[in-house]
């Protein structure tokens, strides 16, 4: 039964597909495309919260993105189901491609999670910032399945480049930025998804009410969603199940901020701690995430972009209720366990690991151009073929932010250790 809710503008390609006759639509090849790609698979080893490894049951950005995809296609389903006087069978928002906006919505981000993130933007600061969502658009559109024959990206749909994009704000618009915008030479993939048009002067780069930032398709609304309510909930459950959030940890910290309260949030509060004294806080916490799928409804909108799709002709409206839970959730995570001291560690360890990687990486590439080779063959080539300084700097952050964190302390161990010896993935 076709769908027709999307149309041809919305399945069109970044460059002209030779497929013709596929048995999927679209948005399924989108979705297998990210799947099978090598980008995926080393979310595994990534950072979510804590270091893999370290501990062998909780998330990595591997499992949060799977996590991410089942609770967007949930949120589809629910909204097709009552959302009747606007969605039917023959008209709704397509599960698949939510699922594929939200399986590529961690890819571009590096090893030792934001802290990795943070550090790679400090030292790319002269060369256009790093952006996690920023990389996951080069991943998409330049990256994913290269090879010798000059393949670039996985030639994505309008709908899932857009349905990715949480930021449009450009770098050069923003005042050094630390994070939240795409990179300058992006430009080419918001005009693809705007189809050329003039973005109203009324959006604003940044993060305002009124900024393009927040002028999102309905996809990539569901998306970042998701996302939250993953990323608040189940950080929470594993840093309980780590040690990292007690009760001794939440009395003390409700002690000094219990004046910032609101009465609903001191009742989200208490709830926590009832869930952690009743030894279920996993199904507890768990159910939590039902109550942030039916929290959605839809509303309708008219935008610069609404006569040309039906992307953007609805708006994802959250029970404000809901929306205060997961915001007192991620604070409980951000204040007691992101920056703890164990984590901080972690990511000092992790920050000088990157930027010695990224200096000698420079040095030897790129400021003095040395006949040593320090990558392998693909990524030697490709380093050295581009006569561009700029441009090489970018392939050597494309490198290190594709790395696993083993990978990346693997990296730094065979660089700068004299007694480290592996082989091992000299890829």
């Amino acid at each position: 039964m076709k769908n027709t809710f999307y149309s041809d503008f919305d399945f069109e390609r970044v460059a002209k597909s030779k497929r013709t006759n596929d048995y999927r639509s679209p948005f399924q090849i989108d979705r297998d495309r990210v799947i099978h790609s090598s980008e995926f698979r080393r979310l595994q080893g990534k950072t979510q919260v804590f270091l893999p490894g370290e501990y062998d049951y909780y998330r990595t950005r591997l499992t949060h993105s799977i996590e991410v995809a089942q609770i967007g296609r949930s949120i589809c389903n629910y909204l097709e189901h009552q959302e009747n006087s606007l969605l039917n069978n023959e008209f709704h928002i397509s599960s698949d491609l939510v699922e594929s906006a939200c399986l590529a919505h961690d890819l571009g981000n590096p090893p030792f999670g934001h802290a990795g993130e943070r550090t790679i933007n400090k030292l790319m600061k002269d060369y256009g910032g790093f952006e996690g969502n920023a990389q996951t658009l080069r991943l998409l559109t330049e990256i994913f399945y290269r090879d010798k024959d000059d393949r670039k990206g996985m030639n994505p749909t309008r709908a899932l480049v857009d349905g990715v994009l949480k930021y449009k704000s450009f770098y050069n618009q923003l005042d050094n930025p630390l994070n939240h915008f795409i990179y300058d030479e992006q430009k080419e993939y918001i005009d693809f998804v705007f189809n050329g048009n003039d973005i109203p002067n009324k959006l604003t780069p940044g993060d305002g009410e009124n900024s393009i930032n927040n002028f999102k398709s309905i996809e990539c609304q569901i998306m970042d969603w998701a996302d939250d309510t993953a990323y608040a909930i189940n950080d929470l459950v594993d840093s309980v199940s780590g040690g990292f959030l007690t009760i001794a940890k939440l009395r003390t910290w409700e002690e000094e901020n219990k004046n910032t309260f609101t009465e609903y949030q001191q009742e989200v509060f208490d709830e926590v701690i009832d869930a952690i004294k009743s030894g279920n806080f996993k199904a507890r916490f768990g159910s939590q995430i039902g109550k942030c799928i039916e929290s959605c409804k839809l509303e309708e909108t008219e935008n610069f972009m609404s006569e040309l799709t039906n992307r953007y002709k609805y708006n994802l409206v959250i029970d404000e209720k809901i929306k205060q839970k997961v915001k007192m959730f991620k604070r409980l995570s951000i204040e007691l366990v992101f920056r703890s001291a164990q984590l901080h560690q972690m990511e000092f360890k992790g920050n000088s690991m990157i930027k010695k990687v990224f200096d000698v990486l420079v040095e030897n590439y790129v400021t003095e151009t040395s006949n040593i080779k320090l990558l392998a063959d693909f990524s030697d080539k490709l380093l050295r073929n581009e006569e561009d300084e700029k441009k090489r700097v970018r392939i050597i952050c494309d490198y290190i932010s594709g790395m696993t964190d083993a990978f990346a302390v693997r990296t730094y161990r065979r660089l700068f250790d004299p007694d480290f010896s592996s082989l091992i993935d000299f890829v």
